[in-house]
């Protein structure tokens, strides 16, 4: 018997126990074996596995492989007191289900708790309709059994969820090559639409139509803000392949984002500086520009008016590495608690955003790829703290992502 249950092949749950069940009821020459696991949002015992046999079929008919631990029952007993119940004259025993004894005829049960992946999640049950059926040596068997089943549903259910797994990967897979290949059909489109816009923008200003000035500017920045969101799709679909390359080269960590602050929203912003004029990076100018974008850009967003985002840039006090800290705060709501931990993940738009979520990502990516890191800190009371730390001494250190490095 356990031979042939370390033999089963990996199974979905209910294909698994419904044949260790059959063939333990065969085992036994017994008239029926179950295998119930909890169904913990009802609370009702259910019976996973059923041998195949005549009391088993009656059961399913019946209704009876579902048992409510509300109502009560000895295979309840059994799940509830962690301990096995076995008896031959079961039509005497008063605690059991009327339904078991009168529409069943069951006169026989042992009643194993069965321990799936560490933990009691049901019972493995053997019946029989001749009193006196089992002897203690039955008893001892199905416990023994009952470890073994519990090991065999605890591997279908791994099996199980690495299928699910796999499955969700394979439709991630795809549905990130049609938004790449749709991203870069749609930048192909972008260059000449924008220069378009120039044009237009450029003949209203010379025919003094105001008006017609103020819808081109408006679709500029419409523009503006496709072109960047087609941009983030790409690059995502670059680090996923190890093609994002970066170009480093000395650079002044002020004064990049002194020239990259003005271009979001200039009364919005207030750079601060203390002892920074001086701080060197190697870095990507582009990418690390980027990557600022994207946070400033974030906390513009959801900071209130009149209050506007701060960008402070200052050496990393403490020993160890000499480092540069960028940070960004706003004063906005705070990050709600339950995007908090997936804030940096792909597509982590949190309700109401305008975005696709890939913004942060990208810019800790970023950061990564330069040896450095973000980090984030938020409170509904004092609002929300972007965290670039950068080395100041040597060239980047290649991140694992695969990422490329090539002389400037």
């Amino acid at each position: 018997m356990l031979q042939h249950l370390l033999g089963l092949p990996a199974l979905d749950l209910a294909a698994a126990l419904t044949e260790a069940c059959q063939r333990l009821a065969e085992t036994l020459r017994c008239d029926k074996t179950d295998a119930f696991l909890l169904e913990e949002s009802t609370q009702t015992l259910v019976a996973v596995g059923t041998s195949d046999t005549p009391l088993g079929r009656r059961q399913k008919a019946l209704g009876l492989d579902r048992l409510p631990l509300a109502n009560g029952g000895k295979v309840a007993d059994a799940f509830q007191a962690r301990r096995t119940y076995a008896t031959g004259d079961q039509d005497y025993d008063v605690g059991e289900l009327r339904g078991v004894v009168e529409a069943l005829g069951v006169r026989s049960q042992i009643a194993a708790p069965l321990e799936v992946g560490g933990a009691v999640r049901g019972v493995l049950s053997v019946v029989s309709t001749t009193p006196r059926y089992f002897d203690a040596p039955d008893v001892g068997f199905v416990e023994a059994v009952s470890r073994w089943v519990g090991a065999l549903a605890h591997r279908a259910e791994l099996v199980e969820a690495l299928r699910r797994a796999d499955e969700q990967k394979g439709r991630r897979a795809a549905a990130d090559e049609v938004v790449t290949v749709l991203a870069h059909d749609v930048r192909n489109h972008l260059n000449p639409l924008h220069g378009r816009l120039q044009l237009l923008r450029a003949s209203a200003g010379r025919d003094g139509r105001d008006e017609d000035l103020l819808h081109a500017d408006a679709a500029l920045r419409s523009l503006t803000r496709l072109t960047r969101m087609t941009s983030d799709l790409l690059d995502i679909n670059r680090l996923d392949r190890g093609l994002f390359v970066l170009y480093p080269a000395p650079l002044n960590l002020l004064a990049l984002v002194r020239e990259t602050a003005p271009t979001l929203a200039t009364p919005s912003v207030d750079v601060s500086a203390e002892g920074s004029e001086d701080l060197v990076v190697v870095a990507d100018a582009d990418r690390l520009r980027q990557a600022i974008e994207n946070v400033v850009g974030n906390a513009v967003k959801h900071s209130p008016p009149g209050r506007p985002v701060r960008v402070e840039v200052g050496p990393a006090e403490g020993g160890g590495e000499p480092r540069a800290l960028i940070d960004v705060v706003d004063r906005g709501p705070g990050v709600p608690a339950d995007l908090l931990p997936r804030l940096f993940q792909h597509f982590a738009a949190g309700a109401g955003s305008t975005g696709l979520g890939l913004g942060l990502y990208l810019a800790r990516c970023i950061a990564r790829a330069h040896g450095g890191s973000l980090q984030v800190e938020s409170t509904s009371a004092e609002g929300t703290r972007f965290r670039f730390v950068l080395p100041l001494a040597g060239p980047p250190s290649p991140a694992a992502l695969g990422v490329g490095y090539k002389g400037s």
